[in-house]
């Protein structure tokens, strides 16, 4: 609880009433300095990110567009991962059939970089979030991402939260110090539990507004309660709030990508935190992948997930405030020879 929403609660507290953590946490300072976030004036085009990365090396390098304009390039034989054209960004490009699927609205946002990461390890997954030495002060990518975003996005926390780590080396930092991971069973688990934080979002508010009453009557000017006002959620926006949450926590069955990616939205829409990191399998390391049959189906599988991601963010209001990223370890090899299976490409 206090990894997801500070000492003292301050973020449920503030997603309960509608009133900023600063102001939760020393409404005197607050009244008196009214601080604005340091945001450089970018608020409005900031994005929370939901950063997909694997220290398995999957092979989502191999199918994407960009590796289907050289023939050399092996893919998988199934139709299920036909060559397909697709657009993306006004120009006609390949890739295989389960890219096609996305909604057009979404390929005329999406881009491919093809890069290496100059490693064929599993454990130099952290460096590579690190991008091998490159960030400030040694920080990793999804860190250096929050810690820009929080300001301007407001969120309870800068630091980012690990949903679908599947190994350590998946494991985030944040100003070197290793951070939790908190599973998606985990999450519904802490915030659904009766009585629990989310079950209790309405008594939390007025007990908190409740707190605040002698400072409300006595210190603040009549324009700072007007302030205040103006802030504050009613019990009927709490209880819309707690059931929404409560809803799609529920769902919850396990830990697999679909789960996280309901779970990736529920702390976003709390403003829990910028950055959001989960895993999606895309083949794995998949030495010995005959007729690259698991490629095939977690690479179907997978496009579905970013697809099913994309239409949930759309329905909650967030398509045009979510960005969805992906940087894993390494990809696998692409030439001929690996039609039952793909090695570490640490140039690819």
């Amino acid at each position: 609880m206090t990894t997801l929403f500070g000492g003292g609660l301050i973020g449920l507290r503030a997603l309960a009433t509608g009133l900023p953590g600063a102001f939760l946490a020393n409404p005197w300072r607050a009244l008196a300095a009214n601080p604005q976030p340091a945001c450089g004036g970018a608020a409005g085009r900031a994005q929370y990110v939901i950063f997909h990365t694997s220290g398995a090396g999957d092979p989502i390098n191999a199918n994407v567009p960009g590796t289907y304009d050289d023939p050399s390039i092996v893919h998988s034989a199934d139709p299920a991962m036909a060559p397909t054209t697709l657009t993306i960004g006004g120009t006609s490009r390949t890739a295989a059939a389960p890219w096609a699927t996305l909604p057009q609205e979404v390929l005329d946002r999406m881009g491919f970089w093809h890069l290496m990461t100059d490693t064929p390890v599993h454990p130099k997954e952290p460096d590579v979030l690190k991008l091998m030495g490159s960030t400030y002060a040694g920080e990793m990518l999804p860190s250096l991402l929050a810690t820009q975003l929080a300001p301007c996005l407001g969120t309870i926390q800068a630091q980012p939260i690990s949903l679908g780590a599947t190994s350590p080396a998946e494991g985030l930092s944040y100003g070197g110090a290793p951070l939790p991971i908190i599973p998606a069973l985990a999450l519904k688990a802490t915030l659904t539990n009766t009585p629990g934080p989310l079950t209790d979002l309405q008594a939390l508010r007025d007990q908190t507004l409740a707190d605040l009453s002698d400072l409300y009557k006595t210190t603040a000017t009549p324009a700072q309660r007007t302030y205040i006002d103006s802030l504050v959620t009613s019990q009927q926006q709490v209880r819309g709030i707690n059931q929404a949450l409560l809803n799609a926590l529920s769902s919850i069955k396990d830990n697999g990508a679909a789960s996280q990616m309901l779970a990736a939205i529920t702390l976003i829409q709390m403003n829990v935190t910028p950055v959001v990191a989960v895993h999606i399998p895309f083949g794995g390391d998949n030495h010995r992948d005959v007729s690259l049959a698991t490629e095939t189906a977690q690479t179907v599988s997978g496009v579905a997930t970013i697809a099913s991601l994309m239409q949930q963010l759309a329905a909650a209001g967030l398509a045009d405030k979510v960005s969805f990223v992906s940087l894993n370890v390494f990809g696998r090899t692409i030439g001929p020879g690996n039609t039952d299976g793909r090695q570490h490409n640490e140039n690819h």
